[in-house]
């Protein structure tokens, strides 16, 4: 083989061009050509001009002489199967047995075992690994990991909270109502209050394009300054036309600070938007400032009915299942895209951003200041849920707590109660006649004082301390006749409160005690009385006598916790 002068300075450059381009079997084998067309000494001369070992490049020349190792390795591969260093696993057995058990979710052997849930990352495996005896670097880790079905992941904010056994009935009656709303051309609205903000040089998550070596400067801790102070912003997101409109307050986020939000969207972009809407169709969550369950939510949903003469039906979504609410992944995950890794330094700030809102979908926002004052404990009267509920809320007939709607205009009211009218002032003599007692409050007025004195000055703990005026529900003439009659005539306490037209307590209690005292003064039951159960039978017997009972007329079973009218009540000298 003969010597060809090479200039390996000309065979450096080429060599510096191909190395650029060529896999590991393919510089070998170059390398190797280069040194054949040489002849003697070439393979030196390779060397030194490509900076490879003489082994290399003598393997090279050995693989391009020979056709048959040319094609042995196959497509893609640079090395014989099996050739190079074996991998961590195969070189040491048992390694992947004491990978898989660190990898549990829990703890072998020893409880108070160093080895925690912070070894799941590849260098405190790494490290722990090598602590059991074996030596595995974080690439092969990677690799095992891998292969074994494992990958670097985040958590997953999927797991939702008590479900409700109704959850999926709702979702079809919230999905049928804005069906039904949306194809007759009424408005629906997703309402929702975005989590609060502090105001000032924070730091939010995201990057921008800056200029290079000059970030934005912000704290480096995000404890809250009161003084800053924060945002509260309340999101309306139109389904139909796919425009939102957040109201940013600065006050506590309660529920009339969300009904204003719905108010002033209407009056800036839902009137004209919806000009000849009779309804509107609200979807929100089921708590927060605009719960199911609050008054103030109502009642300030029922006053914008009223001023705007719309109808304001409301679905609730079920307890847990807020994320399902439309504007969560409509309106606001494009608000927080639009504020990230900028700090909100004012106000205006936050409406500026959230104004600039936009999206690929159409998607456009409007955002308004509301500074008004919205103070925390605002409450609603009892009395007035009474009249909301019976005259403006509309409970609808699946979970009326989730589904009502509330009226413009308030429904009729019911019918007043016919007026109650005391017992005649003549009725206790002629009870009394009926009786066979005719002075028989001259008998017994007295006593009856004297008793009931006692009686009460037994329970109170002491005697009376002033003239308490007599009110008193009935009489002590009227108690005195009811209780001789009783006696005298068998008349049941029923019937008697049916003639008196008061509830069967207002004058069995009593009635009890005036018993008692007239037993004590002589009068009891007389032979030969005729015993009187009914209404009409008291009428005959009056009548054959000769005297006149007015009783009194109830058109209904009386409240028990209402107290009937009084008749002429006792004065006490």
């Amino acid at each position: 083989m003969c010597y060809v002068a090479v200039d390996e300075a000309v065979l450096a450059e080429k060599f510096a061009v191909m190395r650029r381009v060529l896999d590991e079997r393919g510089w070998r084998v170059y390398l190797g050509t280069e040194a054949l067309a040489i002849g003697y000494g070439g393979i030196a001369a390779v060397a030194r001009a490509s900076g490879a070992s003489q082994t290399t490049v003598a393997a090279g020349a050995r693989e391009a002489a020979d056709e048959e190792a040319l094609g042995a390795l196959g497509p893609g591969r640079s090395r014989r199967a099996g050739a190079g260093r074996p991998r961590a696993e195969d070189a040491q057995p048992g390694l992947r047995r004491e990978l898989e058990g660190l990898l549990e979710p829990t703890v072998r052997g020893d409880p108070v075992s160093a080895v925690t849930w912070t070894t799941l990352s590849l260098g405190d495996l790494e490290r722990e690994l090598a602590r059991r005896g074996f030596r595995c670097r974080k690439d092969a880790l990677a690799r095992m990991l891998h292969e074994d079905g494992y990958s670097l992941q985040g958590m997953s904010r999927v797991l939702e909270g008590k479900q409700h056994p109704d959850r999926d009935a709702q979702f079809r009656h919230l999905n049928a109502r804005i069906a039904e709303f949306t194809a007759a051309g009424e408005p629906v609205i997703s309402v929702d209050g975005k989590k609060k903000e502090q105001l000032g040089p924070f730091h939010r998550a995201g990057r921008s394009w800056r200029p290079a070596g000059e970030p934005v400067e912000v704290r480096d801790h995000d404890f809250p300054d009161e003084k800053l102070g924060r945002i509260a912003p309340y999101g309306i997101y139109d389904i139909t036309a796919n425009r939102g409109f957040v109201s940013v307050g600065t006050s506590h986020e309660t529920a009339a600070f969300a009904v204003n939000a719905i108010r002033r969207w209407w009056l800036a972009e839902g009137a004209s938007r919806y000009p000849h809407a009779t309804r509107i169709l609200l979807t929100c969550d089921a708590g927060g400032s605009n719960a199911c369950v609050s008054r103030l939510w109502k009642d300030g949903l029922a006053r914008l009915a009223e001023q705007t003469g719309l109808e304001i039906a409301v679905c609730h979504f079920p307890p847990g299942t807020s994320k399902w609410n439309k504007i969560e992944h409509r309106l606001f995950c494009h608000i927080t895209r639009t504020w990230s890794a900028r700090p909100l330094m004012t106000k205006q700030d936050a409406v500026a951003g959230i104004a600039a809102t936009v999206t690929a979908q159409g998607l456009k926002c409007t955002a308004v200041l509301d500074d008004a004052g919205y103070p925390e404990g605002a409450q609603v009267s009892d009395q007035r849920m009474r009249h909301l509920e019976r005259r403006v809320i509309d409970r609808g007939a699946f979970h009326g707590e989730w589904n009502y709607t509330l009226l413009p205009a308030p429904r009729p009211g019911p019918e007043p109660e016919p007026e109650r009218t005391g017992p005649d002032p003549a009725l206790p003599a002629a009870l009394a006649a009926l009786a066979g007692v005719p002075h028989l409050h001259d008998l017994a007025g007295h006593a009856w004082h004297a008793d009931r004195e006692h009686r009460l000055a037994l329970a109170r703990g002491r005697p009376r301390l002033r003239n308490s005026g007599g009110n008193r529900l009935l009489a002590p003439a009227t108690v005195l006749a009811a209780a001789a009659c009783r006696i005298r005539l068998g008349m049941t306490w029923a019937l008697l409160a049916e003639i008196l037209g008061v509830h069967h307590s207002s004058i069995s209690v009593p009635g009890g005690h005036a018993v008692t005292l007239l037993a004590e003064l002589g009068i009891a039951p007389e032979p030969g009385q005729p015993r009187i159960t009914t209404a009409a039978a008291l009428r005959d017997h009056a009548t054959a006598l000769g005297i006149t009972i007015n009783s009194t007329t109830r058109h209904q079973t009386p409240d028990p916790h209402t107290p009937a009218p009084r008749d002429t009540p006792e004065t006490t000298s």
